[in-house]
């Protein structure tokens, strides 16, 4: 970076650096600090009545006061923030130190800095549990100032809290404003209550290709690339359904994943191009027990993570505690729409859009159309969560067909606060059948369809080669995420969101 282009503060930290290492101190030594205690455990086991304990901590300098021989400084480590007194003749008894202590911990020491500091944890006569430092070890500099947040009278002053900032400075973001890790925090959380539901019951994790030579298992616009080595055009995968379908074929019971997928499509508060998703398949299963089984799941990870099936979000409350209530996709249309799509053939479907005036294009097809009407008209009307059964066999080209009404599919999808969470199938296991929906999914692309599925000539192999009764289960987690979590918007429970890049 030209020198030219620091801001005053980032200049005086520069000096500060200089001053440093003049003064014998390196601002970034490579030893380890030996660490043993953390903010809030500290309170948290503080006894009045106990003898003094002796800790060493380390985090970053989020505040400053400086009286004289004294100081406190506001200390903040993995855990949160807790008070360290500093007085000149503990950190510095060599009276010949004394021009150390001000030089140093007086002057070169700045918000942002990261210190370790070993001492005794007592009580101030202000009643605030703290560290009395009796030595202080500078452990990296901080050449940028953070962005503090002030708050007086309840308003939040400074800080940083433009979104698009906030997003790209993911780093500050978690730095100085409190309650972003603890969604993160959350999201392990609850990645990892839905592992441990599937683990106890002997489903095994597993990975499955990224880079797919077909885009199948959705309908979805890809991300193309390109493999020098096999000298190939490859896709990001979309979905890897296809893949787990083929290790049922080949005898695994219950298998599931969490993948990163990619769709080349528009971006929005629910919607992000590159996201996490995962997906289960489970042998002689079909989406009846699949919706039972997705209640359980649901009520446990909600139980885990905040210990009740109630979430506040804005200021309403979503309850995850089954059961949950039933709907067919075609009864949800006629419900909040009054028309009955039933018996009603593509030409007709559009009528009913153009009626509801529904945006449409020539090359969408009879269940595109069913799909627009339901998210435009029926979606925003689920806020609890609520299973949409039973889709035309048209929106729906890798599910089995309904064993009363072949007309129609044995499918779900959840929805909770209006959108999408959770897809689900009685998985196709008839190659036949699924090769006449694969050409069928080609006619539409051939009509324009870039969502349109690929024909997959090794997965209609592996089918041939026979697959037991199966069902199958994706859920989007980020979305999940910002349920469970409270988040109106994808990109807050993203650490590090697409965006444009910056402008110089």
């Amino acid at each position: 970076m030209n020198v030219a282009e620091l801001s005053e503060q980032e200049i005086f930290r520069r000096n500060s650096l200089e001053q440093l290492r003049e003064a014998g101190i390196n601002p970034y030594p490579a030893e380890a600090y030996p660490v043993n205690a953390y903010s809030q455990e500290i309170k948290d086991s503080f006894q009045d009545d106990a003898p003094h304990r002796e800790v060493t901590v380390a985090g970053r300098i989020m505040s400053r006061r400086i009286m004289g021989k004294a100081s406190f400084m506001e200390l903040q480590d993995s855990e949160g923030r807790i008070q360290v007194y500093i007085t000149r003749n503990d950190v510095c008894p060599d009276e010949n130190d004394t021009e150390l202590y001000n030089t140093v911990f007086k002057k070169l020491l700045d918000i942002g800095d990261f210190v370790g500091i070993t001492g005794f944890v007592f009580r101030t006569q202000m009643g605030e549990i703290s560290v009395h430092a009796q030595s202080l070890t500078v452990l990296a500099k901080s050449l940028r100032p953070l962005p503090i947040v002030k708050v007086k009278d309840g308003v939040t002053y400074d800080g940083l809290t433009d979104p698009e900032m906030r997003y790209r400075q993911r780093y500050v973001d978690l730095v100085v404003n409190q309650g972003v890790k603890d969604i993160f925090l959350k999201r392990t959380k609850i990645f990892n209550a839905m592992r441990t539901f599937f683990n106890e019951r002997g489903y095994i994790e597993v990975d499955t290709p990224v880079l797919q030579s077909i885009p199948g298992g959705a309908a979805a616009r890809p991300f193309i690339t390109h493999h020098n080595a096999l000298d190939i055009p490859l896709y990001l995968r979309i979905a890897n359904e296809l893949y787990l379908k083929r290790l049922i074929v080949g005898g695994f019971e219950g298998v599931y994943e969490f993948s990163r997928n990619f769709r080349n499509e528009g971006m929005d508060r629910t919607h992000n191009p590159e996201f996490t998703c995962m997906e289960i398949y489970v042998a002689f299963k079909d989406y009846q027990w699949m919706m039972s089984f997705t209640e359980q799941m649901l009520e446990r990870i909600c139980m885990d993570v905040h210990g009740t099936t109630k979430v506040q979000f804005g200021d309403r409350e979503i309850d995850f505690k089954p059961p949950y209530k039933r709907i067919s996709i075609l009864d949800a249309i006629k419900e909040h729409t009054g028309y009955d799509l039933g018996e009603m053939d593509e030409n007709q479907v559009r009528e009913v859009c153009r009626a509801l005036h529904v945006e449409q294009h020539p090359a969408m097809g009879k269940g595109k159309l069913i799909d627009a009407i339901f998210s435009e008209k029926c979606e925003k009307n689920y806020f609890q969560p609520t299973f949409i059964t039973d889709y035309p066999i048209e929106m729906s080209p890798l599910t089995k067909r309904h064993r009363s009404n072949p007309s129609l599919t044995e499918r779900f999808e959840l929805m909770v606060n209006g959108k999408e969470i959770a897809n689900a199938y009685s998985e196709l296991n008839d190659p036949i059948d699924q090769r006449s929906r694969f050409e069928e999914q080609l006619r539409l692309s051939e009509k324009g369809d870039d969502e349109a599925m690929f024909i997959d000539e090794d997965f209609l192999r592996a089918l041939e080669y026979g697959m037991p009764p199966t069902s199958g289960m994706g859920v989007g987690m980020d979305r999940l995420v910002m349920f469970l979590t409270g988040q109106e918007s994808i990109q807050e429970v993203l650490l590090f969101p697409q965006m444009r890049p910056e402008r110089t």
